[in-house]
């Protein structure tokens, strides 16, 4: 019998590429809310997870081994312009799924951030203290804490990806593409640093990880320390775009943007040591974003 993967959130990006890269090795059930989707090859429920009653029901019927949780309110403008809704989205609902995993000993992956800095640092390590700049960064911060209180053989990622994705649900490595392609001019920070990765290969790795059982918090990120503004620039190499719309700016320079750390970069070692591979390059990465798209997975997510 295939494994049951349960996957909250099933609607975002992180959600559908997981759905779309596990449905032919595991039963996939998609947890969706608002937005209802279908994905050949897996199922679907839609219910409201800030219902304990609902929820368990659901864990019953479904009796997943592994439960994915890529749910959350993740607009840095939206999570500091509502509070309440950030907390609840990011920090409560983590705690809830977290607690029933628990209970009912099953293995939970929770989706973190590259976002809990305050950007002075670069490629930090797991046993780094945190030092969130903003909202958004605070709620995921209590999220982790409390994901390991309520379940401590968890595994937290914290992650930075990119990849194709819905088109209601566009990812950073979307936006370049349309944009270039339809001849705009975008900026793009250099002062900005992180460790992008593929979101294929994070799904590849977290997956290798929990089934050793691997539990706490855990970088998986991109192998290579970039400015959003070069990140930018191979990926129109990659794609045969024209780079010469881009744009360099400065964050700094954004004033009316909320507070964000300018250097995000995750040394993630210590995953590609207990999985002992290579992780690739940026430029590896890219390529197969190119040969996803030819294969077709750009034009199933059209679909949705």
């Amino acid at each position: 019998m295939k494994s049951r993967i349960l996957i909250i959130g099933g609607s975002g990006l992180l959600g559908t590429n997981w759905a779309v890269e596990t449905r032919s090795s595991h039963d996939v059930t998609l947890a969706l809310n608002h937005r209802i989707i279908s994905i050949p090859g897996t199922s679907a429920l839609t219910l409201d997870w800030l219902d304990d009653e609902e929820s368990s029901r659901a864990f019953a019927s479904i009796s997943p081994d592994l439960v994915v949780h890529a749910a959350g309110l993740t607009s840095v403008e939206k999570c500091e312009s509502d509070p309440v809704s950030a907390r609840v989205m990011n920090s409560d609902l983590a705690s809830r799924v977290a607690r029933t995993c628990a209970q009912l000993g099953i293995k939970l992956i929770h989706i973190s951030t590259d976002h809990l800095f305050d950007g002075t640092r670069p490629e930090l390590r797991e046993d780094t203290s945190v030092c969130p700049l903003n909202v958004y960064g605070k709620t995921k911060a209590d999220a982790e804490v409390a994901v390991l209180k309520e379940c401590p053989d968890a595994l937290v990622v914290r992650t930075n990806f990119y990849g194709w994705g819905p088109p209601y649900r566009r990812s950073f490595s979307d936006w370049i593409v349309d944009s270039l392609s339809s001849g705009k001019t975008i900026d793009a920070f250099e002062d900005v640093f992180y460790s992008p990765l593929l979101v294929t290969e994070l799904i590849e790795a977290a997956m290798q990880l929990a089934q050793i059982d691997v539990s706490g918090i855990v970088h998986v990120a991109g192998p290579e320390r970039i400015s959003k503004y070069d990140f930018a620039s191979k990926l129109a190499a990659a794609m045969k775009l024209d780079a010469s719309l881009l744009r360099k700016a400065r964050q700094a320079d954004f004033k009316n943007l909320v507070l964000r750390p300018r250097d995000m970069s995750l040394s993630s070692e210590k995953a590609f040591s207990i999985l002992q591979r290579n992780p690739g390059t940026i430029d590896d990465h890219l390529r197969k974003l190119v040969v996803q798209r030819e294969e077709g997975r750009l034009q199933l997510f059209q679909n949705l």
